[in-house]
């Protein structure tokens, strides 16, 4: 396997579509740009992702490692019908005599309704049994964790080391399936999502060298001299708790795994511009925001995205960039019908900032834009939480990064973008036109995601091959859908779930008053001052 220098472009190309180590921005890092020769496995939704770490963590025992970041973990998660549960999965490695290391974001105050409590239980619950989760406040003010993923690591067997990274948490509501039943263990949610809401997700599974990247990744917060906890009212109540306020050392870092498979992996973060800085990132890291936007300029025909936001001009103006300068280039966008809170403090801010994004990209692309929300067989929305983009069926990302401000700019976040050497020769095999053709990974995580959301059986996909034909499924089951309810849902319900995403600007007083909330709170920026002048990543 060939592995890239920080400056050294490998000979296949991959430059076109992946960052150098030049243009992620950041000298700091000790990151490679890529690793080749990976085996990447995409697991769509909580119920085929929970499974599989469950039997990674029954699979770690003396002398392994086991990593975990979040922004969220409950304990009492179940990882299967009949369990464990996340608490348990962890503390039976560490009983088995795997050293667990974990970074759980330190949450704002419970009475926000984020995970304080949560996490912190999940901490006390693995700690007591000797492992090692910290809660992590080492970000900007308002500011959060937010990547999510897991590294397992074995001393003696490296070609069965393992990692995930996507958008789920451990946590509640997360373990859902393809018929979007929803989770049995619940977090609160919006009215509109009913009683156990519907939860749309992905993670990816890789084994190979980019799980040393991972645990890098891992390595490089764990290793922040900076104080866990920025608040200095935290103090008393950590040692009252015996909550651990300092990370011990970890151990030296194993070599790479051994070649799995083919996909190339690139790991694309972001870091805000923190005081003081990250060691790893001085003026923070957007190689995210980098990323998207290299790829978007090599769009020519098909950009499929999910994602749990799509609500900042920022980011909609990189995709309307890339189709006012693409005639051909199609646009399809999956996202939640409503916010995941009724509160009247952020759902008027939110709207102000979607409305706003979305208009950007329907002015640029026209009919060649689809926005779209999905609903279950009940006619239940479900919470589109995935952060997924595929370009041309050739690059494609999955991660915790959504495509808003805060994610390009704010909180920490993970993505792995995939380019698979592996082609697939499906018609048309080049649907960019620019001799990349199109790649097994990419196409295959596209039709597994459509299907779904197309009410299709495996398989049956012939038009959903090229981007022309495909825009056009879209938008008759999309219709489809909606005349069945405009004929008040007379004869059979239509096989899709899709429906247009249709959102209503708030009045002009309320976007008076939403615009400084949406800008400081909800859709905040990390970047440097200088950046942000320039308006650059």
């Amino acid at each position: 396997m060939t592995r890239p220098t920080r400056d050294e472009p490998t000979p296949n190309d991959l430059s076109d579509w992946f960052l150098t180590a030049a243009e992620r921005g950041n000298d700091a890092t000790r990151l490679l740009p890529w690793t080749e020769r990976n085996a990447v496995r995409p697991l769509v939704h909580g119920r085929s992702y929970f499974p599989a770490l469950a039997a990674a963590l029954a699979d770690a025992g003396r002398g392994d490692l086991v990593y975990l970041a979040g922004w969220r973990g409950d304990t009492d998660e179940l990882l299967t019908d009949d369990g464990p549960t996340v608490g348990k999965a962890l503390s039976d490695a560490v009983r088995r005599g795997a050293l667990v290391k974990g970074l759980i974001w330190r949450s704002h105050v419970q009475a926000l309704e984020f995970s304080a409590a949560q996490n912190r239980d999940l901490s006390r619950d693995v700690n007591e049994t000797g492992g090692e989760v910290l809660l992590d406040q080492r970000v900007r003010p308002a500011g959060s964790h937010h990547q999510k993923f897991v590294v397992v690591r074995h001393r003696d067997r490296p070609a069965d080391d393992v990692a995930f990274v996507g958008g789920i948490d451990v946590a509640h509501s997360r373990r859902d399936g393809a018929a979007h039943d929803g989770d049995p263990q619940t977090r609160p949610f919006a009215a509109a999502y009913g009683e156990t809401p519907a939860w749309h997700d992905v993670q990816v599974e890789l084994r190979g060298p980019a799980v040393r990247e991972v645990e890098a990744v891992f390595r490089e917060r764990w290793q922040d001299p900076a104080a866990l906890s920025r608040m200095p009212w935290h103090v008393l109540p950590d040692v009252l708790r015996g909550q651990d306020r300092e990370p011990s050392s970890l151990p030296e870092a194993r070599p790479a795994p051994p070649a799995e498979g083919s996909c190339a992996v690139q790991l694309l973060r972001t870091y805000p511009n923190r005081r003081p800085g990250y060691p790893f990132a001085p003026d923070g890291e957007r190689s995210a925001a980098r990323g998207y936007a290299k790829a978007l300029r090599r769009a020519e025909r098909l950009v499929y995205v999910e994602d749990q936001y799509m609500w900042s001009t920022e980011i909609a103006r990189v995709f309307a960039d890339a189709l006012r300068a693409k005639p051909r280039l199609h646009l399809v966008v999956v996202v939640p019908r409503h916010p995941d809170k009724d509160s009247p403090l952020s759902v008027a801010p939110i709207t102000y900032g979607h409305t706003r994004a979305l208009d950007m990209v329907r002015a640029a692309g026209g009919d060649r834009v689809q926005v779209l929300d999905v609903e279950n067989a009940q006619g239940v929305p479900v919470y589109v939480h995935a952060k997924v983009c595929i370009v041309d069926d050739v690059w494609a990302t999955v991660g915790s990064d959504n495509f808003n401000r805060r994610s390009w700019t704010h909180d920490s976040e993970l993505t792995a973008a995939v380019v698979d050497a592996e082609p697939d020769l499906r018609e048309p095999t080049d649907p960019g036109g620019l001799g990349d053709g199109a790649r097994r990974f990419a196409r295959d995580l596209r039709l597994t995601l459509m299907r779904e959301h197309l009410g299709r059986a495996d398989g049956d996909d012939a038009d959903l091959l090229d981007p022309d034909e495909t825009a056009e499924a879209v938008r008759r089951s999309a219709a489809a859908l909606d005349d069945w309810y405009a004929r008040g849902r007379r004869g059979p319900r239509p096989a899709g779930r899709v429906r247009p995403h249709l959102v209503a600007d708030p009045p002009w007083w309320k976007r008076l008053l939403a615009a400084p909330v949406y800008r400081l709170a909800i859709d905040p920026d990390g970047r440097p001052l200088g950046l942000r002048l320039r308006r650059r990543m």
